[in-house]
């Protein structure tokens, strides 16, 4: 989608990464993250995709970027999400 004062950018990524070694996701997420550091800040980005993230309720810190819809406790991978929602 354009407009006159920004573009979108869509990038939703299907992985699966909770069986990997902490080498294997250290990569996916360097990778992802230069991917989405490529969007230009005053473009709309929405990262989406299966992360098998669980972000909890707390949203302290980061009550920009999420709710308090989540479910339980957040769990590594949703940890590891939050700093790349942040940019």
């Amino acid at each position: 989608m354009l407009s006159k004062q920004a573009q979108n950018a869509l990038i939703e990524w299907e992985c699966a990464i909770n069986d990997y070694n902490e080498d294997a996701k250290d990569q996916f997420y360097n990778r992802l993250q230069s991917i989405v550091e490529k969007c230009p800040t005053k473009d709309l980005t929405i990262l989406m995709g299966d992360f098998n993230a669980k972000v909890g309720m707390n949203n302290a810190g980061y009550e920009d970027i999420m709710g308090r819809h989540g479910l339980r406790e957040r769990n590594e991978n949703g940890e590891t999400c939050k700093p790349m929602c942040l940019q």
